[in-house]
């Protein structure tokens, strides 16, 4: 089912819980290289609304990618609480804003759920299956589709 995630001998799978644009999103632990508090970057001219710029890495220049941006969630609207989870995917390392971390979350492999067919192949492409925590709903986010141009868009 998840394709991007790799199990663990006791099949439980971590994660690491965030909010952008308000919702609720995780990202598998593995793919997480580390957590920064939020500082300006450097933008480059004719990039995508959800790039940001990009920002030195030790050395590494990095994208930033404003995750509800991406999402069509609005803006990220500034605050001492952001943060950017650098993250690794297929070779690539990028940063994610977000609004906030929350917490580490291990759960079996049959509570994460498939997503739901809502008729978005974007939809489809960007979640990989919705856990659900208590009385809300945490999305797993396919890091891959963050690195992909959006569906829809000419070559």
């Amino acid at each position: 089912m998840l394709d991007t995630v790799e199990e663990t001998t006791s099949s439980l799978f971590e994660f690491i819980t965030f909010s952008a644009g308000g919702q609720n999103f995780c990202l598998e632990i593995t793919q997480i290289r580390e957590i920064r508090r939020w500082t300006p970057v450097t933008a480059l001219p004719h990039t995508p609304n959800d790039v940001l710029g990009v920002m030195n890495l030790r050395g590494a220049v990095i994208p930033i990618f404003d995750l509800a941006a991406k999402f069509n969630l609005g803006s990220t609207q500034d605050s001492e609480r952001n943060v950017v989870i650098v993250a690794s995917a297929s070779g690539t390392t990028i940063g994610l804003l977000v609004e906030s971390v929350s917490e580490i979350l291990s759960v079996e492999t049959s509570a994460i759920q498939e997503t739901p067919d809502i008729k978005s192949e974007a939809t489809r492409q960007s979640i990989l299956g919705v856990i659900s925590v208590e009385e809300a709903m945490v999305r797993v986010v396919n890091l891959e589709a963050v690195l992909e141009k959006d569906p829809g868009t000419p070559a």
